[in-house]
């Protein structure tokens, strides 16, 4: 009963467009791979990627100048990347990211079949590129995936502590809960989104349609409720299960999220680098400020010649009150002016970063 389950919810989760929306083709004097539907653009690498599971998938990466974030987007299930490549092209452009999307094992021109297992190797393959060969940084990865395009988003989610956002379009909570309202999650079931959301440790942002009538939107509501980290999710009324996209506030709402977590990037590593200089800076001064102490200790010296006996010279008692109450005054000027001139500097220190900060927050804003 259970294989027969999993069969199931394997051909539900799995529509692989037949025969696939593209070929690929190869010039033959530069060897550059394009999509037989779509002319080269200069900004857009088309490859082949082989998987830990022996199966080689396709991929199209697409370059942004000077993104900060770079985009790994898991389709949904019934579509291949001749059907997904314009409007990643638009993605790319309105995000203002790098954006780097696959056939699963089995869709459009990748080989073997679609299977869970294969779908994690798959992700794990176009991630570990764009890792080695496109120079990007764990960190600066925000995965996307969309309908059963989350249960590979999720499995690689919750392995990598540093991501820097996740995004799920229409999620599903299992394969099986799509199939039928089970309370609890079985050993023959397919992506358990529904047990691997509390792993995910970066902001989420959960977009679903109310109207779905694929995967219900209270798949999207149990998994945002089950973030650790949650961000305003976007529920679109009247959105169905392909439509969401033509929603004007669809993009909005994915711009503001992706341009919330860079700037919360950069002022985490901007603090962590202030950190790091700051104890120099308050070394440095107190050094400074023990210096121009001793300077004016060695002036009031020849003021001490006033207060001699007529005949040249003082008594000892009398020499070591006026010299203890002199050293005593400037010591506790000395301090006095310390402490009024440190938090004038440290002040000054903070308004510019402050201010850079400033620009730097109107700059990505913009």
């Amino acid at each position: 009963m259970g294989g027969v389950t999993s069969s199931m919810a394997a051909k539900l989760a799995f529509f692989p467009p037949s025969p696939p929306s593209y070929g690929l083709v190869t010039d033959p004097l530069t060897g550059l791979m394009t999509l037989s539907r779509f002319a080269h653009r200069e900004n857009v690498e088309v490859m082949r990627l082989p998987t830990r599971r022996g199966t080689d998938i396709v991929t199209v990466y697409i370059r942004y100048p000077m993104a900060a974030s770079t985009l790994l987007y898991s389709h949904g299930n019934a579509a291949d990347l001749g059907q997904m490549y314009e409007l990643f092209i638009e993605l790319s452009i309105l995000l203002r990211v790098n954006l780097m999307g696959y056939d699963y094992s089995g869709y459009g021109q990748s080989s073997g079949k679609p299977s869970e297992q294969n779908t994690y190797a798959d992700i794990d393959a176009v991630y570990k590129c764009l890792i080695e060969s496109y120079g990007a940084k764990e960190e600066n990865i925000i995965l996307y995936g969309q309908s059963v395009g989350s249960g590979p988003t999720l499995e690689l989610a919750a392995r990598l502590p540093c991501l820097r956002a996740v995004v799920l379009h229409s999620p599903i909570l299992s394969g099986l809960r799509v199939m039928y309202p089970v309370k609890r999650t079985y050993w023959f079931d397919i992506y358990k989104n529904i047990d691997k959301m509390p792993l995910v440790n970066c902001p989420v942002l959960i977009i679903h349609g109310t109207a779905d009538d694929v995967v219900d939107c209270s798949h999207g509501k149990q998994l945002w409720e089950l973030c650790k980290e949650k961000y305003e999710p976007l529920w679109l009324k009247g959105g169905k299960h392909c439509d969401l996209e033509l929603f004007p506030e669809f993009i909005k709402h994915l711009r503001k999220f992706i341009s919330t977590v860079e700037k919360a990037l950069q002022r985490n590593t901007w603090r962590r680098s202030t950190d790091r200089l700051e104890p120099a800076r308050r070394s440095t001064d107190c050094f400074e400020a023990s210096r121009k102490s001793t300077d004016s200790r060695e002036k009031p010296r020849s003021s001490i010649e006033k207060f001699r006996n007529d005949d040249g010279k003082s008594s000892s008692k009398e020499r070591h009150g006026k010299l203890k109450f002199s050293f005593d005054h400037l010591e506790k000027s000395r301090r006095s002016v310390d402490c009024i001139e440190k938090p004038r500097r440290n002040a000054e220190q903070v308004e510019k970063a402050r201010k850079s900060v400033d620009r730097l927050d109107r700059i990505w804003a913009g």
